[in-house]
């Protein structure tokens, strides 16, 4: 495909833990039909996953992020269950037909709860780890004092991580990235948001840190300065559209927004899981809608304005008008141009599915699940693709 230099393409990444690796598939299929992606953009694991993206050492991009991807599944601990709950032989087989919905989507329950546990026991040795393992007792002054702890999970492990396939000195202003890097997060003490752009500032682990430190999953703030403790973005904004367009507001804009929380289902909750799955759904789903109506109602403006602008330069006797004041009125209308003036041309959604709701589907770091998400990453981005015009 050729890149329109006048349309920005940009990739908005969603957080959501082991979910991520979904995006991985997005990015390669992109790859593939030859999409160039100008700014990446994100929160949590979104920001994990494009700083591989922007600031990948010596490989390919898309490479780098997939081998990022499988080596923290090749890390997990799996719990197992002997035998399989979704074998089920009988003599009926109208009756296994019956029941073979039912044990297919209790083998999927049983297989995602049973990596939840191994995640919230064990951690990753990659990513994040309890801190009630004997080796921490050494280490972590607070160790006998868990009254006294204001998170659970140590995520510094991925300084170590994230050191093999990110080069730093790239995610700064002239740093030749892959793509412009923009990550979001909180300000812990004032609620404030928090937004890194790599055409602005270097882009450090301590901004990932702080990005991925989700509280309400029991990991910490990043300390980025004296009295600036960051949280994960998340929490304001699981989809930071709105930040792309006031960091990069001139250039038109393509969005492929990924969404690992869908906002729509087919059917009501069934239980009290499916319930709480449901509202942590909709909090983390993607609400940009009123960002993109704003914008396209700016465009409407500024069109309306430029019209008004040429019909008085056209017919209006421009000696009679004030200069000093005219001189105003071009300086405010480019002043509107430049900080508002980006149109958002096309809108891909490229949604993961959730054929059997579960509510810890994003702690499954299993070899399977990981693959299986790149997988169908990679499926729905081309479907999408496929129906659009670019």
């Amino acid at each position: 495909m050729a890149h329109n230099h006048d349309v920005e393409n940009v990739l908005v990444l969603q957080g959501g833990g082991s979910l991520g690796a979904f995006s991985c598939g997005v990015y390669k299929a992109l790859v593939e039909r030859e999409i160039r992606i100008d700014i990446v953009a994100g929160t949590s694991i979104g920001g994990i996953n494009e700083a591989i993206i922007a600031g990948c050492k010596n490989e390919k991009a898309e490479v780098a992020l997939e081998r990022f991807w499988l080596e923290l599944s090749e890390h997990s601990v799996n719990l197992t269950i002997p035998g399989n709950i979704g074998e089920h032989s009988s003599a009926d087989n109208s009756s296994e037909n019956h029941y073979s919905s039912y044990y297919q989507k209790a083998s999927v329950s049983l297989n995602n709860a049973m990596s939840f546990y191994s995640s919230a026991m064990f951690g990753n040795d990659l990513m994040f780890v309890p801190r009630w393992r004997p080796d921490h007792a050494a280490t972590d002054p607070q160790y006998f004092r868990p009254h006294e702890w204001t998170y659970i999970y140590d995520h510094s492990p991925l300084v170590k991580t994230l050191e093999k396939y990110v080069d730093y000195d790239k995610l700064r202003p002239g740093g030749k990235a892959n793509s412009r890097l923009i990550v979001t997060a909180v300000n812990v003490l004032t609620a404030e948001p928090l937004t890194f752009d790599s055409s602005k500032e270097q882009i450090t682990i301590r901004h990932l840190l702080g990005t991925s430190g989700y509280p309400l999953y029991g990991f910490p703030w990043a300390k980025l300065e004296e009295g600036v403790y960051a949280w994960d973005g998340s929490l304001l904004s699981n989809t930071p559209l709105r930040e792309v367009m006031d960091a990069a507001p001139v250039n038109d804009k393509r969005l492929f927004i990924v969404e690992n929380y869908p906002k729509i289902i087919e059917r009501l909750p069934q239980n009290m899981p499916e319930v709480y799955h449901r509202a942590r759904d909709i909090m983390f789903s993607d609400k940009t809608a009123h960002n993109i109506k704003m914008s396209r109602v700016f465009t409407r403006y500024l069109r309306f304005i430029e019209e008004l602008y040429q019909v008085m330069e056209q017919y209006t006797d421009l000696n009679k008008i004030d200069k000093q004041k005219l001189g105003s009125i071009r300086k405010k209308y480019q002043k509107i141009i430049k900080e508002h003036g980006a149109e958002i041309k096309k809108i891909a959604y490229i949604t993961r599915k959730e054929e059997y709701p579960y509510l810890y589907e994003n702690t499954d770091f299993s070899p399977a699940g990981i693959k299986s998400l790149i997988k169908e990453g990679e499926s729905k981005t081309k479907q999408v693709l496929d129906k659009m015009e670019l």
